[in-house]
């Protein structure tokens, strides 16, 4: 038992494995599980630099920052994810453990899709604008579901350039049978495989722009891909959009 007198999260976790292990466990409830376990392994991670930094601040000030950025590192910046490889192991939807007015540029690509809206979505996009200093800029590419939606309702052929690009490799591929499926996927991407991270909320230019104004920034404009920093593999299908603060 934990001091609160909660069960622990070890225990938690070898219980779940435990139900996952058992052959009568059903298909709905062995796949919430599934999500639990993720949650709980990636709660460890958190929890570990929690402990290290318990007022949830860093004493870095990084001056360029990636959020959830994956194997994919951009040289001079400072990379905060919740699984590694990362500079620092955090779950930006605890906040982000920055100073105040501490950094000066913060790239995303394909993070803010995989976070609940609105809680998590609005709470990490003022965050971003509470550790920005004045003129600060945070640079931000999901996919695009205005381009899932202008495809729709037309025709589904093999060739789709979307699945050729992004699902062609999954195991979903097979599911993948009329044109509103690829449109579920930009939506809510729910394969059952932990190598995923679900989509939680899709998003367009017009919805960027709403969410990073609401947070306080001066301005929301198109930003122009630059292949020094985003992953080549995300500008076909993307919308990348750069706010200052």
């Amino acid at each position: 038992m934990s001091p609160s007198g909660m069960p622990s999260i070890d225990l938690l976790g070898e219980q779940i494995d435990t139900v996952l292990a058992d052959p009568a466990t059903s298909h709905g409830l062995a796949r919430t599980l599934r999500a639990a376990a993720k949650e709980i392994e990636l709660h460890r991670y958190h929890h570990a630099s929690h402990r290290a930094w318990p007022n949830g601040r860093i004493d870095d000030k990084p001056t360029k920052v990636q959020i959830g950025g994956g194997a994919h590192r951009i040289d001079g910046f400072f990379n905060i994810d919740l699984a590694p490889p990362a500079d620092l192991l955090w779950d930006i939807r605890e906040g982000i453990p920055l100073q105040d007015g501490s950094t000066r540029e913060i790239f995303s690509e394909h993070f803010l899709e995989h976070i609940d809206y609105p809680r998590s979505a609005k709470h990490y996009v003022h965050e971003a604008h509470r550790v920005l200093v004045p003129g600060g800029r945070i640079i931000t590419g999901v996919p695009d579901a205005a381009s899932a939606l202008n495809h729709y309702p037309g025709p589904l052929d093999s060739s789709d350039e979307t699945i050729a690009r992004w699902y062609a490799k999954r195991d979903c591929l097979g599911d993948i049978n009329t044109r509103l499926d690829l449109v579920n996927l930009v939506f809510r991407d729910q394969d059952d495989d932990l190598t995923y991270t679900p989509h939680l909320w899709a998003y367009d230019r017009e919805k960027l722009v709403q969410l990073f104004t609401e947070a306080g920034f001066t301005t929301v404009e198109p930003w122009t891909f630059d292949t020094t920093m985003a992953n080549p593999k995300r500008r076909w299908g993307s919308v990348y959009v750069i706010a200052t603060k």
